[in-house]
């Protein structure tokens, strides 16, 4: 193997073999490359990538192995490594200069430039390059970083009691081979490992949330799939709201409960009497009327489930209640009746009332109008005769009447305005 190294002058041949090494053994490929690369490469000055193209899942590590060819012979006293997007360059490593945290040069200053990355994030994804201080210009090559999420694909959406499922942890970096390990997770709790997870004859037990991520890296998880499983109504029984056994004044309701997935669509309740099942409700809760024996049907689109027969002591006090219900109701219905009698009555004789008024008001009206009609007339009349007197002129006589002698005449006029006064005398 040395020999055929001492012999490769081609850098094309030497990076095609450095390749095969890597995928081999990465320790030795580094070993043999920093032991004869001063005479491989004594009169060339390249930077060079291993793998120009590397995958990373979010929140790992990853590392970009380089190697370069130190011509000048001399320590490198000043490097860089920088990150191209978008047409610009941002310096993410400088020597002598700014420090990272994420950011970790794992090479040297002679032919090593290995660059890691720590908890590799998704705006980490890019192009980047190395450079070197020497007098020529080496070829720069780009190294291109592309950031995934681990993904968990599942078999089916709705999963019922008692299926089997796998989930699968999904790496597109590893081209679907399997690679990689892998940890499972349920609720935060590791439960295996692998890249499938079997999952056989589920209950509800199996229902949580699920995780995966690279073995050892628990900073690569990925999305969490919600599992489900699905099953009928089970442990359905009745429950009372207060004691069976109640003082006078109390109430009590019976509740129907059950465990299932999907909740309870339907609810229904019976009462038995005298051997008899009677339907007395359809709702989760029920107020009886009185005691007896009760119970409640549930269901699913997966199933149904009946609950144990419940024994509800009678209680005087629904015996004394249902009574007094029953006399109260006839006391209303008697009330509304009497009440409504009254109101006909009452109704009747103030039509019949407002009808007498009504006629006595009509003659009242007719003998008013009689009245003022005759007034107007003897008014009339009056205002005629004032009308007459005011135009009529009084003449005063006086006449006296004397024997043997001759009839004689002599009047006097007195003149008064419109008065005439005049004396007659017999002679």
């Amino acid at each position: 193997m040395l020999k055929l190294l001492l012999k490769l002058k081609d850098l094309n041949d030497l990076m095609l073999l450095s390749l095969k090494m890597l995928a081999e053994s990465r320790p030795l490929m580094w070993t043999l490359l920093l032991l004869f690369a001063e005479d491989v490469f004594s009169n060339k000055c390249f930077v060079d990538y291993p793998q120009q193209t590397i995958c990373a899942v979010r929140g790992s590590s990853v590392v970009f192995f380089c190697i370069f060819n130190n011509i000048e012979k001399q320590e490198v006293k000043k490097f860089m490594w920088a990150y191209v997007k978008s047409s610009k360059v941002r310096l993410i490593l400088n020597y002598p200069g700014n420090v990272s945290e994420r950011f970790e040069y794992a090479g040297d200053k002679e032919h090593n430039c290995s660059l890691k990355i720590h908890k590799v994030k998704h705006y980490d994804a890019g192009k980047y390059f190395f450079r070197y201080n020497t007098n020529k210009r080496c070829p720069t090559k780009l190294l291109v970083l592309n950031v995934i999420d681990l993904n968990i694909s599942m078999q089916k959406e709705t999963i019922k009691e008692g299926d089997s499922v796998n989930l699968t942890c999904k790496n597109r970096c590893d081209g679907g081979e399997g690679s990689y390990g892998y940890s499972w997770f349920k609720d935060g709790e590791a439960v295996n490992e692998g890249p499938v997870l079997h999952l056989t004859n589920v209950s509800s037990k199996h229902s949580g949330n699920y995780t995966c991520s690279l073995k050892m890296k628990n900073r690569t998880t990925s999305g969490v799939a919600h599992v489900d499983v699905e099953y009928g109504p089970k442990n359905t029984s009745v429950l009372v709201r207060s004691s069976s056994e109640m003082g006078a004044g109390s109430s009590i309701v019976l509740i129907c409960c059950s465990d299932a997935l999907p909740p309870v669509e339907n609810y229904r309740w019976f009462k038995i009497v005298d051997g008899w099942i009677e339907k007395v409700g359809h709702q989760a809760e029920l107020l009886p009327v009185d005691g007896g024996q009760y119970l409640c049907s549930v269901s699913n689109k997966h199933g149904s489930q009946n609950s144990t027969v419940f024994t509800l002591k009678k209680n005087p006090y629904w015996t004394f209640m249902r009574d007094m219900l029953f006399i109260i109701s006839a006391s209303v219905v008697l009330l509304l009746v009497v009440t409504s009698v009254i109101a006909v009555c009452r109704l009747t004789k103030s039509k019949m009332r407002a009808e007498t008024e009504h006629r006595e008001e009509m003659q009242r009206t007719d003998g008013a109008n009689r009245l003022r009609c005759e007034d107007s007339h003897q008014s009339q009349a009056d205002n005629d005769l004032k009308v007459e007197e005011a135009t009529t002129e009084i003449i005063y006589a006086t006449i006296e009447f004397q024997k043997g002698r001759k009839r004689t005449m002599k009047q006097q006029d007195y003149e008064n305005e419109t008065v005439i006064y005049s004396t007659v005398r017999r002679n």
